[in-house]
């Protein structure tokens, strides 16, 4: 009985069709476990002639119905009143998703007699949990297989469908409405990724292939196997005199209804791990096209196929089949973490085209992407640079993240995090991109060095072209892992990717004074003697390097053997893993409310600032003024290389915080800490004045025995920048720390365990 199609409900409705009308069980049951509360929204998904969607409105909700049959919203209207609250949209909820809906997120969300109809369940319902306020519940009001006639199957979920649906919430309650089966579903919960095997396997299925598809809008075609409780892909054992390609497109077929040719599949890699103390094979195989629509085949196997997005399989509420995971993993490193052990020996193949749709729109992500960095003035019109940007396709290094988002020119996505949250491998934000490649001045046949590896590696290469070389050096095998896999499959197969320690590798990969350009992609606390060492006169390194704290990309040059720079552009990285990572001296005060950190220099004595805070706060406004768009991360490095010794930056816990320090806005507030006492730069806004541009002034608040001495001279620091040094850069150079003194250049001299840095604020700007 069940329609497929728009068309076929269309004509439902306009035939004069209708759902079983709402039954009294069915309002009671609604009023008793969803009441409205006060301005509460609902989502009727499926509406149909608008029955349920009134009754809410009535029931105190304002309500968004939808449904995909223009005729069945038509009746639905007619049948509204002008000041019912309901707004019907045209909107199919699994190919359109919920990203038109006009609230972002709803007290209720409600889909009767419809859920049936949906193929790809796990997909849509991790949407729809998204759109969940706190507190909220998502009702599906059903048919149940076992009280329908065979013929109407179709409309109804049988109990295995009904488990699947309530997975993954930690409420899940089911009442009976006149033979409806009405599930009301609370508190989503966040599930790890899990893996299961499916039981002793016969010998001759040790050796099988695991095919990864996905449709034309980059989603991956996984089956549900009740049979053994998992997720998993087509895929199976190959015949004998089989090879994996051909086994992988012949199974696709006969489980799917797919059909493919051998020459639109990929092997990828061949996967070995043990099951039951049996040595097993998986080969990872990527079909890159096919002809038809996914159907049960083998019932008996897989009970139902649906194409799912990939974010999602981090946090699917029933476990994957092992190595269906390990397969995937493959395709997408690092999407799914804490996998099982496997063996992975990893064949390149030709560059893997991705679906037409998806490049479709990625391209033109893509192209709006450069038209924003240009009109920022982050790229320049008719660069070299432009062209890469144009072409390399940023989010096949990114799994797991919207294209939005990929292409977002200020976002920086988190690829990995460590057990606490961290983040600890990302993907620098495209504007950054750009800053760093025209920092580096790459032209054809140049020799390239990066540190921390990513698709800045595919943009080098852009630059540098076929007679160039790109080598990406990561100390992490999870990142350089990923990097090789989505190089290979973007065809960028020039790039040399290398597992090692960034401190250290350049002197073993490429001779002294070799090397045209090193990009350092993550942030470091120093300058290594191998990273000048490798460049060549007049080489640049870019380098976000953090000082006293907060971190800047830097483009040196080499020149005369020594580093020189007088750029700076204030940034964010995650910090450079192995020895040259160098954690921050930090102490807690006042149990943890506020955190004083010493990033470079030697920290002060610390030991009475908690009395120093139970002293008056002394206050000293400055009358040095900034607009409140304007940066002024210039000032926190005029004030960090004006100090030796005392220079931190202070934070309040949020969670923690008494009221007691007004905290700055947007940043840790510079600190200096001397003599038993302790004072903090600050803004706050002045009053309104049409006349001008919103104001904030600089000011300082200080605490402790001497707090009237530390402000005064932080405040005559913020007024002495204010008169010399607002529209300065200081001159850095950059020398080993064997250096003496009497044979540095003049300025502020910042120690770190390398180089001795060089601030000069004096200096003639060229």
């Amino acid at each position: 009985m069940a329609y497929t199609t728009p068309d076929e409900w269309n004509t439902h409705y306009a035939d004069g069709g209708a759902f079983r009308k709402l039954g009294d069980a069915e309002r009671q049951l609604l009023a008793r476990h969803a009441p409205a509360p006060d301005n509460g929204v609902a989502l009727d998904i499926g509406c149909g002639t608008g029955e349920l969607a009134r009754h809410l409105a009535d029931s105190g909700y304002t309500v968004d119905a939808l449904d995909y049959a223009p005729a069945a919203l038509a009746r639905a209207e007619a049948d509204t009143g002008p000041d019912t609250p309901v707004t019907y949209l045209l909107l199919d909820i699994e190919d359109d998703g919920p990203q038109a809906l006009p609230h972002p997120a709803y007290d209720l969300i409600v889909c009767r007699l419809g859920w049936a109809f949906i193929r790809d369940r796990t997909r849509v319902m991790n949407q729809l949990r998204e759109r969940l306020r706190p507190g909220g519940a998502l009702c599906v009001i059903t048919p149940v297989a076992s009280a329908v006639p065979d013929g109407k199957r179709d409309i109804a979920l049988d109990e295995e469908e009904i488990t699947l649906l309530c997975a993954g919430w930690k409420v899940a309650d089911r009442h009976d409405a006149d033979g409806l089966a009405v599930i009301v579903l609370r508190e989503p919960v966040a599930v790890a990724v899990r893996c299961a095997g499916k039981g002793r396997p016969s010998p001759h299925a040790l050796t099988g292939a695991g095919v990864v598809v996905t449709d034309p809008r980059g989603r991956i075609l996984l089956g549900w196997s009740a049979r053994r409780g998992v997720w998993e892909l087509a895929g199976g054992k190959n015949d004998v005199d089989e090879d994996f390609v051909t086994a992988a497109v012949r199974e696709l077929e006969e489980e799917t209804g797919l059909a493919a040719r051998d020459e639109d599949a990929r092997l990828l890699a061949v996967l070995m791990d043990s099951v039951h103390g049996i040595p097993r094979l998986t080969a990872a195989v990527r079909v890159t096209a096919y002809d038809g629509e996914p159907a049960v085949r083998e019932p008996d196997l897989i009970s139902r196929w649906e194409w799912m997005e990939p974010a999602d399989l981090p946090r699917l509420a029933q476990p994957l089949f092992t190595p269906s995971a390990h397969v995937i993993d493959t395709v997408w490193p690092g999407l799914l973490p804490g996998l099982p052990p496997v063996h992975r020996y990893r064949i390149t193949p030709a560059a893997i085209p991705e679906p037409a749709e998806q490049a479709a729109k990625a391209a033109e992500l893509r192209h709006t992407m450069a038209d924003r960095l240009i009109r920022d003035g982050y790229l320049k019109e008719g660069s070299a640079i432009e062209t890469a940007f144009r072409q390399v396709p940023r989010h096949r290094f990114l799994p797991g993240i919207d294209l939005d988002d990929a292409y977002d020119p200020m976002t920086a996505p988190v690829t990995r995090r460590a057990p606490g949250g961290q983040a600890t491998s990302s993907v620098s934000a495209p504007w950054l991109q750009a800053v760093m490649l025209r920092d580096a001045r790459l032209g054809l046949g140049d020799t390239v060095i990066e540190i921390g590896s990513g698709p800045n590696a595919a943009l080098a290469q852009e630059l540098v072209g076929p007679h160039g070389t790109v080598t990406s050096i990561d100390i992490d095998p999870f990142v350089t892992d990923r990097t090789q896999r989505f190089l290979d499959d973007t065809g960028y197969h020039d790039v040399r990717v290398h597992l090692g320690d960034g401190e250290q590798a350049p002197a073993t990969l490429a001779p002294p004074g070799s090397v045209d350009a090193l990009i350092v992609t993550v942030e470091a606390r120093d300058i290594p003697p191998a990273w000048t060492d490798c460049l060549t006169e007049g080489g640049r390194l870019v380098v976000p390097l953090r000082i006293h704290g907060y971190t800047w990309s830097i483009p040196f040059t080499k020149r005369d053997g020594i580093l020189v720079a007088d750029e700076y552009t204030v940034c964010g990285f995650v910090p450079l893993q192995g020895p040259g990572y160098r954690p921050d001296h930090t102490v807690r005060l006042r149990g943890g409310e506020v955190t004083v950190r010493f990033a470079d220099g030697t920290p002060t004595d610390t030991s009475r600032l908690d009395a120093a805070l139970a002293m008056d706060r002394t206050e000293c406004w400055t009358g040095v003024t900034i607009g409140g768009d304007v940066p002024f991360d210039m000032l926190m490095l005029w004030l960090a290389t004006h100090f030796d010794e005392g220079f931190a930056r202070l934070t309040v816990d949020a969670d923690l915080d008494t009221g007691l320090l007004q905290r700055p806005r947007g940043w840790d507030a510079a600190t200096l800490v001397r003599d038993d006492s302790l004072g903090y730069v600050l803004t706050r806004k002045l009053p309104d004045d049409p006349a001008r541009e919103p104001l904030w002034e600089f000011g300082i608040h200080a605490y402790g025995p001497h707090a009237q001495q530390l402000a005064d001279t932080l405040a005559g620091l913020v007024t002495a920048w204010d008169l010399h040094a607002r529209t300065l850069s200081p001159h850095l150079t950059v020398h080993s720390a064997a250096r003496a003194d009497a044979v540095l250049p003049p300025g502020h001299v910042l120690d770190k365990p390398h180089t001795r840095l060089v601030f000069d604020w004096n200096h003639d700007t060229p």
